[in-house]
């Protein structure tokens, strides 16, 4: 099964590819989707749009995770990630692929084993089970990583816990 993880953003889109095959997790590709600050939010949002479907016509993924947002402050910054993770979900469903949405916390918790964890804790651990020779950066390509662990964390659990309610 290949994921795609994806940290949303207007500015900087963290992707990562990985392809799970039993329990063992092996990092495909991964970086980020940038757009320049002072370019229309339309132009910022067909850019993000098009990099994405670019990519998961390349990369052919079965399944598509996306963090889901988070914000307790600043409002004015959540519309535009609102708005481009609209769009980032919508090039998965196009191409008829499943959407699973995770929290940081439960992002957190699927790759530290903590739902609390520190960031530097979640890039490290991501580094290790991907057997990567450096955290990825930015930091959103990183997070983009962790999600699709999250999600291969929680298939391989969602299929034993079928198994179990079959018997």
């Amino acid at each position: 099964m290949r994921i795609l993880g994806i940290d949303p953003g207007l500015a900087i889109v963290g992707f990562g590819f990985v392809d799970k095959v039993g329990n063992k997790l092996t990092p495909v590709q991964y970086g980020c989707i940038q757009t320049e600050a002072h370019t229309p939010e339309e132009e910022r949002l067909l850019h993000v749009y098009e990099g994405m479907v670019q990519l998961i016509d390349k990369y052919q993924p079965d399944a598509v995770a996306v963090e889901k947002l988070f914000f307790s402050r600043n409002v004015t910054t959540a519309l535009p990630v609102a708005q481009a993770r609209g769009v980032l979900i919508l090039a998965a469903v196009q191409r008829g692929l499943p959407v699973a949405e995770y929290t940081p916390m439960m992002v957190k918790q699927a790759v530290v084993g903590y739902g609390k964890a520190e960031k530097k804790q979640v890039q490290e651990m991501v580094k290790l089970l991907l057997k990567l020779a450096a955290v990825p950066k930015p930091d959103d390509v990183a997070d983009a990583l962790a999600v699709a662990v999250c999600h291969a964390h929680s298939v391989s659990l969602n299929s034993k816990l079928n198994e179990v309610l079959r018997k």
